[in-house]
């Protein structure tokens, strides 16, 4: 019979998954195929989506569910769709105790995904440019960050100071996680902050208040697209017009996760080492400056499928030290199995990476939020936003009713 996985091509869509194209799809299918020839009982078959978040509701209302998914949801969690992998330990006894914290459903305290990857995100940012700029630290305060922006628009106009691409929904919705989202978690705490987000409690959330994350958020992306400090194709950009253009020096910095860089190395090896890494700087008073510390590249088994054990196999070989190591060092971003050693990033990048996750709040992405209102649902909304549609006051009192309709669908 055939083992059905669905993979899904956008960067982190719903905080769960890389990008299976370029090098990364290349070593998947090539794990597919070693595994599909090393046994004559299971065959995998990976399903490529874009629109990950969609899909899979189809899915589900269809009874299409694939025996293993890759893409997670509080509300699917609720609802029973995966199945329950706490027994596990064959993984988990070789897994970061963080990582498996991270896996861990706060609200029954059991175990649906395993990740076999963590993840940072951040700004990249081109070290020489900053240079050029006068700057040879990153600002950690919102003012100072709006103000280097200036100065690199002004010293180097041929320069796009901060480059967003914004056609694409994910990478939108990945804003408020590490943004508004972010502000919440640093300050509530980690677990507090999930608690927060699972009884939608609009007390400590704030999103439709005039003076509350996600306006400020709003505000301040609106400011910086009117004093041109961001790509003025930012509603067409691609992820790969960023890449490229960072990659040849045309963009002083982006927000991204790290498995970012497989893409940028790939297309300009010398990138190496004129690559930094920082913190998101604090935006709302009293605030700090925060970084993404995750869990990442996270595998579900569907609650209905008929074949576990073949699963288990597959996984078994997925998550084998000599296959990590390779998609690690493929992905650029560490194992969360402590029995593989990887080579996952150049020296350069991994001392910026660790000195921001020493220098910031490290925050988690958001998993509780609605199944009836995703991250890519978030960034359609950062599109209207950035479109003029809203106000950064309506566009809070916006999201504050779609999380909420969400929770209720």
């Amino acid at each position: 019979f055939d083992l059905m996985v669905m993979m899904f091509s956008h960067i982190m869509a719903e905080g769960t998954m890389f990008v299976y194209s370029g090098p990364l799809s290349y070593v998947m299918n090539e794990i597919i195929d070693e595994f599909n020839a090393s046994q004559d009982h299971i065959v995998v078959e990976q399903e490529y989506q874009k629109d990950a978040s969609n899909v899979i509701k189809i899915k589900f209302a269809s009874n299409e569910v694939p025996d293993i998914m890759t893409t997670y949801e509080q509300g699917f969690v609720d609802e029973g769709k995966y199945m329950d992998i706490s027994d596990l330990n064959e993984f988990w006894d070789r897994m970061s105790p963080d990582m498996k914290a991270a896996c861990t459903d706060v609200s029954s305290g059991n175990v649906y995904r395993i990740c076999t990857n963590m993840t940072m995100a951040g700004f990249f940012y081109n070290k020489d440019i900053l240079s050029e700029a006068g700057y040879t630290e990153f600002p950690t305060e919102w003012a100072d960050f709006e103000t280097m922006l200036e100065t690199i628009k002004e010293k180097e106009p041929d320069v796009t100071p901060w480059f967003i691409f914004g056609s694409e929904a994910w990478h939108l919705g990945h804003l408020i996680e590490f943004l508004p989202h972010g502000y919440i978690k640093s300050t509530l705490g980690a677990v507090d902050a999930k608690k927060a987000f699972l009884a939608n409690d609009q007390d400590k959330l704030q999103f439709a208040a005039a003076d509350g994350p996600m306006a400020v958020f709003g505000e301040d992306l609106v400011d910086l697209q009117n004093k041109g400090l961001i790509n003025a194709d930012v509603l067409t950009a691609t992820n790969d017009n960023c890449v490229q253009d960072f990659a040849n020096g045309k963009v002083a910095m982006f927000s991204n996760g790290m498995w970012a860089l497989s893409s940028v190395l790939e297309a300009n090896p010398d990138m190496a080492d004129k690559i930094g890494f920082a913190p998101y700087p604090a935006y709302m008073p009293n605030s700090k400056p925060v970084v993404l510390s995750a869990e990442d590249s996270g595998y579900c088994i569907s609650a209905t499928t008929e074949h576990k054990e073949e699963c288990i196999e597959f996984l078994n070989f997925l998550f084998s030290p000599e296959n990590q190591k390779k998609y690690s060092e493929v992905a650029k971003a560490p194992s969360a199995f402590t029995d593989v050693d990887a080579e996952w990033a150049p020296e350069n990048v991994v001392k910026e990476v660790n000195a921001a996750l020493k220098s910031a709040a490290n925050i988690g992405f958001t998993n509780e939020k609605p199944a009836g209102f995703s991250g890519d649902d978030a960034g359609r909304m950062v599109q209207e936003l950035l479109a003029g549609q809203y106000t950064p006051t309506e566009f809070a009192e916006a999201y504050e009713k779609a999380w909420t309709d969400g929770m209720a669908s």
